[in-house]
């Protein structure tokens, strides 16, 4: 078969889509809310430590993940079910997750000590279900097709149904904690487990799609003789791999730091919460008046944030064609680095100029993970055809190792600087606590961006070269298969 053969029909596209549906439902719940669930309704500490406990913990999780994550990627490089390798963990581990996950929005009457205790047992165990679910899915994306525009088209899929749940969890998770709840705040400890019951079922649903709709094509070569120790050599002397994980690494920690202190910029610096978050941020647009309180304006705020993040990815496709991965990278990802930094120099009031900047902003981000996912994809390739070797769990697995670090770095980073200022849980924020959360809201992130667009400039796999990569390779696995 030609390369041009290995087409995807639509409902395989999309229900390879749907797995990263699922894991977004747990993903954005986790970085957008579980530090801010953490520090003002699991109430993890009653001292002025509570966001540097949770921050650390948060980031020694990452650290955890980030550690297991090529583990997990050989493990299932060397799983053979009928199924394949990478789509039996979808039905292995969807229960697990649904179950540790609503476990971890559970808040137990323990002292502070015992409460430390639960929340590093139930997300640690958590971190370790998502990263059975989440590598092998991620692999998926380079075994569906041997075609790189068509995993273009796969990885676009991909997060276009993760910024849906981006989107689903940005809109709803805070107005149902406080319906669910008491129906006044959003730190009711039982609105918050309710929620993600919703959202775990919805996941296993998901999940069992994912893999009824798809099939794994790509197999390594017959005669290919492999180990544990000659995948790692291959992969770290593998020049654009490299490139990529230094690249993700930085994007990690400019999506991380800013995602992380969102629900700290609206209920301290913008709403600027006096007490268990009644206050209202009064604003107008186009003669209009509007009072919102901090649930609302967060909730709209996350959900342009998705809804336009959602847009960028689907014009991914049409748009990496025409200009090319690498360039289509760049150009927006510095668009977006300078709509964030533009942060710093708003008004609590300017709701809707930060309405319209993240609206951009998102537009630019957006397909910044589809693309840089297609890349790995095309790294894996790379491999192949220069080492006559395939390992494309451990690709995938230690390119999200990168990913976990960023999170992990970002989250320590962020836990730290909010205490090394005093933050203190619901208390009115002095003008330190303040600056210090516009800061991480624009300026830390924007120069993160800008490393991770440097790393980019450096990347040689384009179209042409992987177009004869790709061809090479299909003509390699038909001599295998036929000798």
């Amino acid at each position: 078969m030609s390369i041009e053969e290995y087409k995807l029909k639509f409902h395989e596209k999309l229900g390879y889509g749907f797995g990263d549906f699922a894991s977004v439902l747990f993903w954005q719940s986790i970085t957008a809310n579980l530090m801010f669930f953490y520090t003002d309704v699991f109430k993890i500490s009653s001292t002025a430590k509570a966001a540097l406990i949770a921050g650390t913990m948060l980031g020694f999780s990452r650290i955890f993940d980030a550690v297991i994550d090529p583990g997990i990627g050989m493990l299932a490089d060397r799983t053979d079910t009928r199924w394949g390798k990478f789509r039996p963990y979808l039905i292995w581990f969807a229960l697990p997750l649904a179950i540790t996950a609503i476990a971890m929005f559970t808040t137990p009457h323990f002292s502070d000590q015992g409460k430390v205790i639960y929340a590093y047992v139930t997300l640690f165990l958590f971190m370790f279900c998502y990263a059975a679910i989440n590598i092998p899915y991620s692999s998926l994306l380079g075994v569906l097709t041997p075609d790189p525009m068509q995993r273009t088209s796969l990885s676009s899929f991909k997060f276009a149904c993760a910024y849906s749940a981006g989107t689903v969890v940005s809109i709803t998770a805070l107005p149902l904690a406080q319906y669910f709840g008491n129906g006044v705040d959003t730190t009711a400890p039982a609105g918050w487990q309710r929620t993600i019951i919703l959202y775990a079922g919805l996941a296993l649903i998901f999940f069992l799609a994912t893999f009824l709709m798809t099939k794994e094509r790509v197999k390594p070569q017959e005669s290919q003789k492999t180990s544990i120790g000659r995948d790692l050599l291959d992969l770290v002397t593998n020049g654009p791999w490299v490139l990529l994980v230094v690249a993700t690494l930085a994007m990690m920690l400019f999506v991380a730091t800013r995602v992380l202190v969102t629900n700290y910029y609206f209920k301290y610096f913008v709403v600027g919460v006096t007490g268990m978050g009644h206050d209202v941020i009064h604003w107008g647009f186009l003669g209009h008046s509007f009072a919102w309180g901090f649930a609302k304006v967060t909730s709209v705020f996350q959900g342009v944030n998705q809804a336009f993040s959602l847009i960028g990815t689907l014009l991914v496709p049409f748009v990496a064609v025409k200009f090319g991965k690498k360039r289509t990278f760049l150009a927006m990802f510095t668009i977006s680095a300078i709509c964030c930094g533009a942060f710093y120099i708003l008004k609590p009031q300017q709701i809707a100029l930060m309405l319209g900047l993240q609206a951009l902003y998102s537009l630019m981000s957006g397909p910044l993970s589809p693309l840089i996912w297609a890349m790995y994809a095309d790294a894996a390739d790379y491999a192949e055809w220069k080492n006559g070797r395939r390992a494309t769990g451990l690709v995938f697995s230690a390119s999200a190792t990168s990913q976990k670090a960023g999170w992990a770095i970002g989250t320590l980073f962020t836990g730290m600087l909010l205490s090394s200022v005093g933050y203190i849980s619901d208390a009115v924020p002095t003008p330190a606590v303040s600056h210090m959360i516009l800061v991480l809201m624009s300026l830390v992130p924007a120069a993160f961006g800008i490393i991770s667009a440097i790393c980019i400039l450096f990347y040689k796999l384009d179209e042409k070269v992987m177009k004869q990569i790709a061809s090479d390779l299909v003509d390699r696995r038909k001599t295998s298969a036929e000798a």
